[in-house]
């Protein structure tokens, strides 16, 4: 069983390339669960015709005792979906919820009934607070890859999330593999991004190109994998997956 976790900047489009690598994954023959682990519990709508599955919290909250069919959802392209969720707004804090919603998963023995071959855990990026440093903590994630931009903010949070893992390397945590570069097509992209790899000592995994069928898919409430299988952005995403592998 391989854990990746994937970090980034909100907005960067994280998710969509988890979703995607998942979709991947899945298409190569592999098991694969992913674990959304942002408040907003939309890591794997593109899974699940753009419906959100109840939360690991929301299933706390509303029921005394609550088993694994109750938070997870095996969706039609194979993915096993998960959501830690977050607190009622406004009643809490975030990073905690993401710990306990982790305690739960090991307490009800998730990932021995599921036996994936890989699990991807998506994680907000903006802050590396104790909670959403959790996957890279405590044998839960084996590696991490950072999404990223060009864009300065991006890099900004690129640079805070390396610092996290390499302060958690020093105690034999999860690795940091690399920044993947979601384009944005802004000027000197490739050259901005690597100026920052090279200050983080890290490098670019991955180039994603920008392009427009990432909206059209998820239009359909799908990953571009399931909604353009014989695109060339699908193949983008096959050959990532397969460098995860």
């Amino acid at each position: 069983m391989k854990k990746i976790a994937f970090y980034g900047k909100g907005g960067i489009g994280k998710s969509t390339t988890v979703a995607n690598i998942a979709s991947a994954l899945t298409r190569m023959g592999y098991r694969v669960m992913q674990i959304g682990c942002d408040p907003k519990s939309d890591s794997t709508v593109n899974h699940n015709d753009g419906q959100r599955i109840p939360t690991v919290l929301d299933a706390m909250r509303d029921k005394e005792n609550f088993t694994l069919d109750d938070i997870v959802k095996v969706t039609y392209n194979g993915v096993i979906c998960i959501e830690a969720g977050g607190p009622v707004p406004g009643t809490g804090c975030a990073g905690r919820g993401i710990i306990v919603a982790f305690e739960q998963l090991q307490e009800l023995d998730a990932y021995d009934v599921y036996k994936p071959d890989f699990i991807l855990y998506d994680v907000l990026g903006d802050v590396v607070c104790g909670g959403f440093a959790m996957p890279i903590r405590n044998g839960f994630a084996d590696e991490v890859y950072i999404v990223t931009s060009g864009e300065m903010m991006s890099l900004y949070a690129a640079t805070n999330i390396a610092n996290a893992v390499k302060n958690f390397g020093k105690y034999g945590y999860a690795m940091l593999k690399g920044l993947i570069l979601n384009e944005k097509n802004v000027e000197n992209e490739k050259q901005l991004t690597q100026k920052a790899c090279d200050e983080m000592q890290s490098k670019i995994a991955y180039c994603i190109p920008r392009s427009g069928l990432v909206q059209l898919a998820e239009n359909q409430h799908k990953t571009v994998v399931d909604a353009y299988p014989d695109s060339e952005l699908t193949a983008k995403y096959m050959q990532l997956a397969k460098q995860l592998v």
